[in-house]
């Protein structure tokens, strides 16, 4: 079961700063760098002598396709798990170019599938993440510093190409493993063949339900709402104002708002539904009308369409809620809760007839882990905020209302919480933890489409591995024997 448990590693491996894609051309007979060359250097003396030193340069420890893997890039890489707190006891330097070389195969041939990223997709991220590592180190300076870097337009060069080829690897991995599907005797026949002393065994869980009262803006709020806008809107218009910029101002969307407000997207992104029917019925260049969803009000702009994929800009905007509708949420949710007590109805009965939450008002309140899509919340791998909101409640025991700010970008909200089933930690069992095996046997026959692939294109691309490195034991069969 180790390797079983090992194959999330080996599927959507993490790729780490500090190496980048080498726009190095590599002729047939020059694709084993020379480890070190000699540079004469002449010596000012009477007679003409000459004198040998032997300077190290950067070797090429493997290409693939269009990509070139330099010794200094597994260095760095090594380095950087390194600096992120990761262990690098059992980190060997060949399993480290295995990793690189896999990752290079993977956007090797996104590329040849035009499985592309926008630049601007990319920028988005790479401005994201230097704005998490400044916050992080202190300053753009010392960030400087750590990487090693003249100045900011180098960092980001680097920061993008690395972007651009995680980013490429992951749609080819997505690519591969979307159309696996896993049939319930599948499954059946993936627990059979563990044998039972190695079968999983599950931590301690709970079933969690709730209640949630929304309050809502009058009607003279939402108006300020579109007032705001629709001058936003007419600024852009009119006077060529940054929409970019006017989302890092102004939009209340936590997840867009530090990249301008940008979001590419299909029409599978699990974006609410009136967000999608709005933007596809755009065209490049226009800006929507103020509109309303379940996270408040906003306007979309179209920057570029790409046959089903928009890249998209928008702002998000929500309406104030007074402290009166605050307060009458929370003295409604008083009510219920002490009504459930009293016996006048169930949890489940309330949280259909009174919850505003409609993902899960009609399911008893019940909440779905965001992991599994189950109905169970390990308790060591559960949100920190939900687990302290719950970790106390005894059996049958109702939270008093809790507020809390919608992380998504919606507006504040009160809630009950219930404790409505727990689970001690057990083995495997298939009856009870069937959705638990069935994600276990899916990820195997991914891994076996993963491994399926890998040895295919590894046939059929150009692939070249220094001699030095010939007698890793790779996981793959890089050198070709």
């Amino acid at each position: 079961m180790n390797k079983l448990f090992g194959l999330f590693y080996f599927m959507f491996g993490v790729i780490h700063f500090g190496y980048a894609q080498e726009d190095v051309s590599v002729q047939d007979g020059q694709d084993e760098a020379m480890a070190s060359v000699e540079t004469e250097e002449v010596a000012v003396m009477k007679d003409t002598v000459r004198n040998f030193k032997r300077v190290k340069l950067d070797g090429i420890a493997a290409v693939v396709g269009d990509y070139v893997i330099l010794d200094s890039d597994i260095e760095k890489t090594l380095i950087d798990l390194k600096s992120q707190g990761v262990s690098t006891a059992d980190v060997t330097r060949c399993g480290l170019l295995g990793k690189l070389m896999e990752d290079r195969l993977y956007a090797h041939q996104a590329v040849q599938d035009s499985l592309l990223v926008s630049d601007d997709e990319v920028a988005a991220t790479t401005e994201r993440q230097i704005q998490g590592f400044v916050q992080q180190i202190g300053s753009m300076e010392k960030l400087l510093k750590f990487y090693k870097k003249e100045d900011e337009a180098s960092l980001r060069e680097d920061i993008n190409e690395i972007n651009k080829l995680r980013m490429l690897s992951e749609k080819m991995q997505g690519s591969i493993v979307e159309e696996v599907e896993i049939t319930p005797e599948e499954v059946r026949q993936f627990f059979n063949k563990i044998p039972e002393d190695e079968r999983p065994v599950f931590g301690a869980e709970m079933e969690i339900a709730q209640i949630v009262k929304s309050p809502k803006p009058t009607e003279k709020e939402k108006q300020n709402v579109i007032d705001k806008l629709n001058a936003i809107k007419a600024d852009v218009e009119d006077n060529d104002a940054s929409f970019s910029v006017k989302a890092i101002l102004y939009s209340q969307d936590p997840g867009s708002k530090s990249k301008g407000g940008f979001y590419s997207i299909t029409k599978e992104t699990g974006f609410d539904k009136t967000f999608k029917d709005v933007a596809f019925s755009l065209k490049e260049g226009e800006i929507s009308e103020p509109f309303e969803t379940q996270f408040g009000y906003h306007i979309i702009y179209i920057e570029k369409i790409r046959g089903q994929e928009l890249d998209l800009r928008h702002i998000l905007m929500q309406p104030e809620i007074s402290q009166k509708a605050l307060d009458d949420a929370k003295s409604e949710l008083d009510s219920i809760r002490s009504h459930i007590e009293e016996g006048k109805y169930t949890f489940a009965q309330a949280a259909l007839n009174f919850s505003d939450e409609k993902e899960t008002k009609y399911d008893g309140g019940l909440l779905r882990n965001p992991t599994t899509f189950d109905s169970r919340f390990e308790l060591t791998k559960m949100d920190p905020t939900l687990y302290n909101q719950v970790r106390n409640l005894k059996d049958d025991e109702i939270s008093y209302p809790i507020l809390e700010q919608d992380p998504r970008g919606g507006g504040p909200k009160y809630k009950i919480l219930k404790v409505t089933n727990r689970f001690d930690e057990h083995e495997a069992d298939f009856a009870k933890d069937y959705l638990k095996i069935q994600q276990l046997a899916k990820t195997e026959k991914q891994y076996k489409a993963i491994k399926e692939w890998m040895d295919e294109h590894i046939e059929e691309t150009y692939i070249s591995v220094n001699e030095s490195n010939h007698e890793c034991d790779f996981a793959n069969n890089w050198v070709k024997n």
